[in-house]
């Protein structure tokens, strides 16, 4: 594998969310991923089939799948876990350790392994134990409350809550911890929670009311969507574009790009006017078609792009360029491993696998021998798959 990680090995309990965004980031960074996954069950509803991993955050992975309830299985896991430099669960707090895969297990096997613990709400704390989805820890930050039209809060896909939060914030805490490793010698558990994810990534904005430059309502703010430099203006087409234009230099050059000599203009800093000015720029936005401000304002300091949509922004110049999106064998497109790397430089992972397609290999790797693999097997203790990746 290519990438700065190729040294390290990740042992991952599949989930759902965010702990299987950590490990896509990981085995894109090219780290040993291999995934314990459970093995298929028959009447899988709707809401399984939508909540699964898919083949895109499943990519890079190799799969093992296993019967957790039998003490095989765990056995097998620790095998792993005693090679391994990381562990990754998503599970409520107290549920590995049912398994008999917690912290204290592993580091029992391997005291430098690096346990990375992903939750909504923490392992600690009253909701420790309870259900809840991105949206209810988002909830609980102040990032919701701060984000959509000033009648509700609308909740920003699920970015906030289970990846920037929680997949984002679990891969700093376990490169710090692996980090920390070299001089300790030893491992640690790493919390991450996605309320206190979603609070972090509010720092600027908290500094920002601190200092009396923000509101606490929806819609009048600068990057909320009330300024009229700042926001998004549909054209001729029905498509939209997205202007961003703050700075004294860049709203004159947006201004003087667009040909708009109203000296209304000039009270760009008027909280009191950002509504009348919004309107007159939408009206100026609607006469031209979205192709025609690309032409006019793209490549300039006026702070603009295009609204692109999902399946368009493979082929605008700049994303090509760069191949910030690519396309897999299989022709899926998608979002190209990141950041770049000058020595060691990162590629597109493997496609996802099937539900224990490296069984075999796998077990092997733990320790068992070929005739306990076939009794694992034969016993339904482990399953070598074939169809679709299942988590």
């Amino acid at each position: 594998m290519a990438g700065p990680l190729s040294h390290i090995t990740v042992i991952e309990l599949a989930g759902i969310g965010p702990g299987p965004f950590a490990c896509m980031i990981l085995a894109d960074l090219g780290a040993n991923v291999i995934r314990i996954d459970r093995p298929p069950a028959p009447g899988r509803s709707r809401v399984d089939d939508l909540m699964r991993n898919d083949g895109v955050v499943d990519r890079g992975r190799r799969s093992l799948s296993l019967n957790m309830k039998d003490p095989r299985a765990v056995q097998a896991v620790l095998g792993l876990v005693r090679k391994a430099d990381v562990l990754i669960e998503g599970y409520r707090p107290g549920v590995a350790e049912k398994l008999g895969l917690g912290p204290a297990e592993c580091m029992a096997v391997n005291p430098l392994v690096v346990y990375g613990r992903m939750t909504g709400w923490g392992q600690t704390g009253p909701l420790a134990e309870c259900a809840g989805h991105d949206i209810n820890y988002i909830a609980l930050s102040g990032a919701l409350h701060a984000i959509g039209t000033r009648a509700r809060p609308l909740p920003p896909l699920n970015l906030a809550g289970d990846y920037g939060g929680g997949g984002m914030l679990l891969v700093i805490g376990v490169l710090a911890a692996l980090a920390e490793r070299q001089s300790s010698g030893r491992g640690q558990v790493v919390d991450a929670a996605m309320t206190d994810g979603a609070a972090l990534l509010m720092a600027p904005i908290y500094g920002m009311m601190a200092k009396g430059f923000w509101r606490d309502e929806r819609e009048s703010n600068l990057l909320d969507g009330a300024a009229h430099f700042y926001g998004t203006y549909r054209c001729a087409d029905g498509r939209f574009v997205s202007i961003g234009a703050i700075e004294p230099q860049f709203y004159e050059k947006l201004l003087q790009l667009c040909g708009i000599d109203d000296p209304h203009f000039r009270r760009q800093w008027e909280q009191s006017e950002w509504a009348a000015l919004r309107t007159k720029l939408e009206s100026v936005f609607a006469s031209r078609t979205r192709e025609q401000w690309c032409e006019l304002l793209e490549g300039s300091d006026a702070c603009f792009a295009p609204v692109l949509s999902m399946t368009e922004v493979r082929s605008h110049p700049h994303n090509a360029a760069r191949g910030t999106f690519v396309a897999a064998s299989d022709g899926v497109v998608q979002p190209a491993p990141a950041p770049r790397f000058d020595r060691t430089p990162v590629e597109l992972p493997a496609k996802a696998p099937r539900a224990g397609e490296h069984t075999r290999e796998l077990l092997a790797r733990a320790g068992a021998s070929p005739d306990l693999i076939d009794e694992l097997l034969r016993e339904s203790v482990a399953y070598e798959g074939a169809g679709s990746a299942v988590s």
